[in-house]
């Protein structure tokens, strides 16, 4: 039996670019429709986007709010990871971030890079 497919999304730009936000999460999302695992692992200032409250704040033209898309996002089985070492380097606690954002270390992105079929960085 083959190998399902996955692809990695990186969001490594935070709430200052809104315009950057939406793509991994639609990206993400066609994926799932596409029946391919998709994971969206948030590096850097893309933490920001993540950390409650914040991606209600978002908002581009006449699309929905960041918060929307990325509810859709998870309702359709994307998942999302937190670099832990970003946390530390922005001052931000575990609690801070929404609870289907799980927590990891810097060596689940290598991991994840090696494993996935295509990695996208945003």
């Amino acid at each position: 039996m083959a190998k399902k497919k996955h692809i990695l999304y990186v969001q490594t730009s935070g709430i200052d670019t809104p315009k950057r936000l939406y793509s991994p999460f639609v990206l993400g999302m066609t994926a799932k429709a596409m029946d391919i695992d998709a994971t969206i692992y948030f590096l850097g200032l893309g933490i920001t986007v993540v950390k409650k409250g914040m991606a209600e704040t978002v908002k581009e033209g006449n699309f929905p709010t960041v918060k929307e898309i990325m509810d859709q996002a998870i309702a359709a089985g994307v998942k999302l990871l937190v670099c832990e070492q970003s946390t530390q380097l922005l001052n931000l606690n575990r609690g801070d971030f929404i609870p289907e954002a799980k927590i990891v270390g810097a060596a689940t992105l290598n991991d994840l890079v090696l494993d996935a079929d295509a990695t996208m960085w945003f």
